[in-house]
């Protein structure tokens, strides 16, 4: 009897383990869940920030970043300026620089900061959204927004397509003399004499610099300041992005004294260039960087380019505007996006010709 009473005693003293045994494993499970729970409520309400490096303008960009922090609730630090000034601040800050992401006006550039080995590869993922001719052929950079280089004209003149040359060449014929506007400080002629580089050679490029100064061209600020003189009359045509036109007929309507013009042969002056952008081998905000490129590839991003800034959307799906040629109907040439790094060569260029100071 005393046997049959230890034997039922060590059953209910080893029951009575394994409950407790098992309310201490349901009690750690509990505490593990509540803690992944604690940890995502708390990527929720802080999901991080980003720096971001922009050679685009604050008045361009600001607005779609704005709409990418109210999207994702990552807070976004930026600092503005010209591509080539913030390219040379990242390359001097090297291993130092705070900058999560460079977003370019040009891909001289993005050209420049890959060359020196400070991007990260980027996933496929991200550069399969635009055409192989508007990323890194590395997979160091991606393409947001497409943008033509075009002669701008003023009807003001009464400038008409059918007398302008086929191609830059035709330009440095006397016959312009004293007619041509332009911006030797702009990054995108820049980019645009990188890739007369890379196609014709540096002596053909320089022979044609040569032959637009013979020509007297009246020097300006920026793409605004020669598309303004283009409409007053100031000068008969300039060497512009395409985009800049349509911001000013939006604003003053369609009598706005000046026009576009697609060169007609397939050189440099019809070049696309691409605004793209690139995650710093420096980011310590990795997947916030990769966010914002997802971001600005999306149809709302690509959306607000062309409506917004007139830029041509790189992404399948999203219409170009209709105020612009479409892409395929410009006899673009074929470059290599990646080669236009040397935008030291080019700028050591102007100062051979004393085109820049």
């Amino acid at each position: 009897m005393f046997k049959t009473s230890l034997k039922i005693s060590m059953l209910l003293i080893c029951l009575l383990v394994v409950i407790g045994c098992g309310d201490e494993d349901r009690g750690r499970k509990e505490d593990r869940i509540s803690t992944n729970k604690i940890k995502t409520i708390e990527a929720i309400k802080n999901p991080g920030s980003l720096i971001l490096y922009s050679g685009r303008s604050e008045k361009l960009i600001n607005p779609i970043v704005e709409q990418f922090k109210e999207a994702t609730g990552i807070q976004v630090k930026a600092k503005y300026g010209k591509t080539s000034e913030i390219a040379a601040l990242i390359l001097e800050e090297g291993s130092n620089s705070p900058a999560d992401i460079f977003f370019a006006q040009d891909p001289g550039g993005l050209g420049a900061v890959a060359k020196a080995d400070m991007f990260k590869t980027l996933d496929s993922s991200i550069l399969d959204k635009v055409p192989s001719w508007a990323r890194s052929q590395e997979s160091l950079w991606v393409g947001l927004s497409g943008r033509a280089r075009t002669v701008v004209y003023s009807t003001e003149n009464n400038i008409f397509p059918a007398e302008l040359p086929s191609s830059l060449e035709g330009f440095t014929d006397p016959n312009w003399k004293g007619r041509i506007g332009w911006a030797p400080n702009n990054g995108s002629f820049q980019a645009m004499v990188t890739a007369m580089r890379v196609k014709w050679g540096d002596e053909k490029t320089r022979a044609w610099l040569k032959g637009i100064q013979d020509n007297n061209p009246t020097v300006y600020l920026n793409n605004t300041s020669i598309v303004a003189a283009a409409a007053a009359g100031e000068i008969d045509l300039g060497f512009v992005n395409h985009y800049y036109l349509h911001r000013f007929i939006a604003e003053q309507g369609e009598e706005f004294g000046a026009r576009n013009h697609h060169l007609n042969s397939s050189d440099v002056g019809t070049v696309i260039l691409v605004a793209g952008a690139g995650i710093l081998n420096t980011s310590k905000n990795e997947e916030n960087a990769k966010k914002f490129l997802n971001f600005m590839l999306s149809t709302v991003a690509q959306q607000y380019f062309t409506s917004q800034s007139y830029e041509y959307p790189l992404v399948d799906g999203v219409k170009t505007n209709p105020r612009l040629t479409p892409l395929d109907e410009i006899n673009k040439p074929s470059i290599d996006m990646a080669s236009f790094d040397d935008l030291d060569g080019t700028v050591e260029l102007f100062r051979e010709l004393g085109i820049t100071p």
